[in-house]
């Protein structure tokens, strides 16, 4: 049986509390090649996510502790929905191809994300290209207020 505890969350928080990114991971896969990656995901609410997208996969969230926003784009960079996981709704499922994004509102919040596998880097083309390299601060506060329909300037 694998599990994750209280304890393994007050940890992971606080290595993602210490990190420069601001973010920690505790696989649940034994194996980076395992085809369904499932792992919990401590974010801090400076942590940036760049816009990006899986193209080979679906990606499901649901929070574990706190709330995170979960903005998803077209292909121009206009958000197409909005959700507050932990509030609006506890399960998001990202089609895969769909580009979107993550923040976390809450320090300490930590999310559980299931994909397919096997573990892939993030290619730069799936880094969306309308979105400029610079201020993650102006990112984030934009993250946190963008309606359906606004996009990114």
């Amino acid at each position: 049986m694998k599990q994750i505890t209280q304890q393994d969350l007050d940890t992971l928080a606080a290595s993602a509390m210490q990190s420069p990114r601001r973010r920690a991971n505790l696989n649940v896969h034994e194996t980076l090649d395992d085809p369904i990656q499932r792992l919990a995901i401590a974010m801090e609410p400076d942590t940036e996510v760049q816009p990006h997208r899986h193209r080979h996969t679906w990606e499901l969230l649901t929070p574990l502790r706190g709330r995170f926003i979960v903005l998803h784009f077209d292909d121009n960079g206009t958000v197409t929905r909005r959700t507050v996981l932990g509030e609006d709704s506890q399960v998001v499922e990202t089609p895969a191809g769909v580009w979107h994004a993550v923040l976390s509102l809450d320090a300490g919040g930590i999310i559980f994300e299931v994909k397919h596998g096997p573990y892939r880097p993030i290619a730069a083309e799936d880094f969306a290209p309308w979105r400029e390299k610079g201020s993650a601060e102006k990112l984030l506060a934009w993250y946190a207020k963008a309606p359906v329909g606004d996009r990114f300037a």
